[in-house]
């Protein structure tokens, strides 16, 4: 019985903690990012055209430079990715996300910090940083290892 009142009381914590992550400034700084990138007309056709090229660019990647139109798919997607990260609201966005991931990380690793030194926890916004790659990375192994151009 003391078992399930403990674990109980753990769930109620962790609630509470959910709740404070959620009235917390980085998480207002975060869903208003949002949604002033959701209902930006421009923030959404630049990201629409990169949807797209990307499309093409997944296609190209099955074949790496031996793909008839690799070089231009390769020189459209960084263009297009980059007039849509220089864009005012996705970069706020981007930064409110890194924002939110970070205190995210923090809160992880105290918890786990707090149970042993020996328990993982996300690090330094790994669930961002490390574009897709399994090998850390730009492999250029032509998607052989599930990269993605983000």
């Amino acid at each position: 019985m003391i078992a399930t009142l403990e674990y109980v009381d753990v769930l109620d914590k962790s609630e509470h903690l959910g709740e404070m992550i959620i009235q917390s400034d980085v998480m207002k700084a975060y869903e208003h990012s949002r949604k002033e990138l959701a209902n930006d007309l421009e923030s959404q056709r630049l990201i629409t055209a990169f949807t797209n090229i990307k499309i093409h660019y997944d296609d190209v990647q099955r074949f790496g430079r031996y793909h008839p139109d690799y070089n231009e798919i390769m020189k459209s997607l960084r263009s297009t990715k980059r007039e849509m990260d220089m864009n005012d609201k996705v970069a706020a966005f981007k930064v409110a996300e890194r924002n939110l991931q970070r205190l995210l990380d923090d809160i992880s690793k105290y918890i786990a910090e707090s149970v042993s030194e020996q328990v993982k926890a996300p690090k330094d916004g790994a669930a961002l940083t490390d574009g897709g790659c399994s090998s850390g990375g730009g492999c250029g192994s032509g998607g052989g290892c599930s990269c993605q151009a983000s």
